[in-house]
């Protein structure tokens, strides 16, 4: 089956296995059982500085590591997060914008060897939406987005109870809507997506920006700012700090809107290290959906954060990894190329 075939979600899968999600900021690993439950969780900063030889030599053994924290045996397959592009059918991440200078590594083989068993790669935000449609506040529901606000932006759509996965494996590239044409360059290479204004990464840059313009804020007086600090100084008022979060809010709601306009969800779902910036973030983009999205779907499509928290990318990857266990016992294809 092609990376681009659209794929039924169904649970599958009856042994452990090992999960492994590569992100900008942090790696995390664990043992993931059929019912999405996570055993010997570890989590790591990432420093993709040190290049992908050194991380991933890391990963692996913060892998061995977990499988022996969770005392789980027979572990059947290995599935993988990781922002894209990637290849899913090969197992190569292509050039991941998150990670700088990451081309063409071929993560899925490298972890076949390393573990003796069969890989599952997935975009890490593709895998979140089938963690949440599975196991989060997306269980019931038909058609459901998700959106990771984290480093990047990424995000994932499931339609009709079918995962989109476009025709190479990489649709659901949200973080790429332009909100600003012609506005700040993105990661990817564009200008005025909504990744350069909404991510972590961006809102952080801005605010540097904005301070060593000289802009007075009680941002000045710490030494690293990030996402998380200017939403808190938000909440306390300061002016500076207020501009960029209303800002980030006016951009990330316009494309939720749009996203809205386009699929018609029951659900969409945020996740991602700035949502935990809870109501500052989720009750504004509620209302500006309510608000602005086309009728009926104004009126129907709920915004809701995630219900898996920061591990939703690792449970993606073991739902895909059992998914691939399935493909191999049964003729019926479930959410992944096989590999072997």
């Amino acid at each position: 089956m092609s990376a681009g075939t659209q794929i039924p979600l169904e649970q599958a899968g009856d042994q452990p296995v090992l999960a492994l999600d590569i992100g900008g900021t942090k790696l995390a690993v664990a043992v993931v059982t059929p019912d999405g439950a996570t055993h010997g969780v570890l989590v790591e900063p990432t420093r993709r500085d040190e290049g992908w030889q050194v991380v991933v030599a890391r990963l692996f053994e913060m892998a061995h590591r977990s499988i022996d924290d969770a005392g789980l045996d027979d572990i059947v397959a290995v599935g993988i997060s990781c922002g894209g592009p990637l290849d899913p059918a090969s197992g190569v991440l292509v050039s991941p914008p998150h990670l700088p200078g990451w081309f063409d590594v071929p993560i899925g083989p490298l972890a076949a060897k390393a573990f003796g068993v069969p890989f599952a790669l997935q975009n890490d935000a593709t895998a979140a939406a089938i963690a949440e449609y599975r196991f989060g506040v997306g269980r019931g529901t038909s058609t459901m987005l998700y959106l990771t606000v984290s480093t990047g932006i990424g995000g994932g759509a499931v339609v009709d109870g079918t995962l989109h996965l476009g025709s190479a494996g990489n649709g659901g590239e949200f973080g790429h809507l332009t909100v600003r044409r012609g506005g700040r360059l993105c990661s990817c290479g564009r200008h005025g997506c909504i990744e350069a204004y909404a991510s972590g990464t961006s809102i952080a840059q801005r605010a540097r920006e904005a301070l060593d313009g000289g802009a007075p804020s009680s941002l000045a007086a710490l030494p690293t700012v990030t996402a998380a600090h200017v939403s808190t100084a938000a909440a306390a008022g300061d002016a500076l700090a207020v501009e960029l979060w209303d800002e980030t809010i006016d951009l990330l709601g316009a494309a939720v809107t749009d996203l809205v306009n386009v699929f018609e969800p029951e659900l969409v779902v945020l996740g991602g290290g700035v949502t935990r910036a809870g109501g500052m973030l989720l009750d504004p983009i509620r209302a500006l959906v309510a608000s602005e999205a086309m009728p009926p779907a104004a009126a129907t499509a709920r915004v809701a954060l995630a219900g898996l928290g920061d591990l939703v990318c690792v449970v993606g990857a073991g739902v895909v990894a059992h998914d691939l266990v399935a493909a191999r016992s049964s003729t019926q294809s479930t959410a992944t190329t096989l590999h072997v």
